[in-house]
């Protein structure tokens, strides 16, 4: 069992800068992939990055690419998700997700959740 807690999230304006962090419980998050989500209002939620149990390979939306950075530290059994330049369509609720599966492949699934922090950029 793994449970996240998110934090980090905030009221920013265009062009700043976030850094979310995800706390887990449970032993089995250093040994699983770990991801983030976002779901902003009226749409449905969608990938913004993953990385696998080691940190060594970082995936991401063609949406945040350049702009986000996945990282953790497995020590402290805590993710990170550090966004650069962020835009308006970057308002939503960030998602973090831990899977009992080691390697991350696209549409895999994420068995654990936490239960979201808000991000709100304003132009």
């Amino acid at each position: 069992q793994v449970q996240l807690v998110e934090s980090g999230g905030g009221s920013v304006q265009t062009g700043d800068s976030l850094r979310l962090s995800c706390a887990a419980s449970g032993r089995t998050f250093r040994t699983g992939a770990m991801g983030w989500f976002r779901q902003a209002p009226g749409k449905e939620r969608e990938f913004v990055a993953a990385t696998s149990w080691g940190g060594a390979r970082s995936f991401y939306a063609d949406s945040v690419k350049g702009r986000f950075a996945i990282s953790r530290d497995n020590a402290k059994n805590t993710g990170f998700l550090q966004m650069n330049s962020l835009k308006p369509e970057d308002t939503a609720v960030y998602y973090c997700a831990s899977a009992a599966r080691q390697y991350y492949s696209s549409g895999m699934e994420f068995e654990y959740w936490g239960q979201g922090t808000q991000v709100s950029v304003s132009s």
